[in-house]
């Protein structure tokens, strides 16, 4: 009887080690780690902005880390459905895409110089004068996934209709369309606008409606198939690094992330009139 009791406790002191030994693999144990971001056609920028990020979090957790940068907001969606991007550097309208359909966990807000605001803009010499103005107008917005370009404009536009919606493929292309009077009206963020007007310096635009309401900043999201452990050591290395990697990729570590509740709700009442949006015109309600 005491050479069993003594063989069944070292079988359970192995079967503890072993398994403790396991735990801690899982926590510590990756092969690839890949970072999304969207680019808007400035691939070789985002690059070079995440290249110490990368050396950083791949000899921390001992993986390749992988950035892929997306051209706009239909390429990101696509990946945080399939779950492709582990670690994502993502727009409001992302996070709560993210958040509310694919169980994605923001973790950190990202940084923003201003309070992010949805604007219309339009010519200068446009005679419109009022957002109800653009009754049976040509807008351009942004993609399906863009807070400022897409959801909140959308949303102020409830009721109306329009002759037609363009939907451009950058925040630029939608200056450029108004520009060419492809557009009687556009849809961009008023940090957006700040920028991109300088690359426009030919036309003169003026702000026909500013949103009041002030869209959450970006987060940093983990993905739903990184186990807990895997999620925790990420978040820990993230609020370790250094400052000036910190400052290169734009986050804010060791502060809570927005409540994305109200933008989530924005984007279900704006995806519940999707399928009226190609149409022409197109019938806002």
């Amino acid at each position: 009887m005491k050479i069993k009791s003594s063989r069944r406790l070292f079988i359970l002191q192995m079967l503890f080690l072993f398994a403790a030994c396991e735990k801690q693999d899982s926590s510590i144990k990756f092969t690839e780690l890949v970072i999304g971001v969207i680019s808007y056609g400035k691939e070789k920028q985002k690059l070079e902005q995440f290249s110490r990020f990368r050396e950083y979090l791949g000899k921390k957790i001992r993986a390749r880390i992988q950035l892929e940068p997306t051209f706009n907001e239909n390429m990101a969606i696509e990946r945080i459905k399939n779950h492709n991007w582990s670690l994502v550097f993502a727009s409001p309208g992302l996070v709560a895409i993210a958040k509310a359909k694919y169980q994605y966990l923001p973790i950190f807000p990202l940084m923003v110089e201003v309070n992010l605001r949805s604007i219309f803009v339009v010519r200068k010499d446009s005679p419109l004068q009022e957002l109800k103005d653009l009754q049976n107008q040509t807008v351009a917005l942004g993609l399906p996934g863009s807070a400022t370009g897409y959801y909140f404009p959308l949303y102020n536009l409830y009721g109306l209709t329009l002759a037609e919606i363009l939907f451009a493929p950058t925040p630029k292309t939608v200056l450029e369309w108004v520009a060419q009077n492809k557009a009687a009206a556009g849809a961009i963020s008023l940090e957006e606008f700040n920028v991109h007007r300088l690359e426009l310096s030919n036309v003169e635009f003026r702000i026909l409606f500013s949103d009041p309401q002030i869209v959450p900043p970006g987060a940093v999201l983990l993905s739903p198939q990184l186990d807990k452990n895997h999620q925790d050591l990420i978040r820990n290395y993230l609020q370790e690094a250094p400052p000036t990697l910190i400052q290169e990729v734009g986050y804010v570590p060791n502060v809570e992330v927005s409540n994305y509740e109200y933008m989530i709700s924005v984007v279900n009442r704006v995806t519940s009139i999707a399928t009226n949006l190609r149409t022409k015109p197109a019938r806002i309600f």
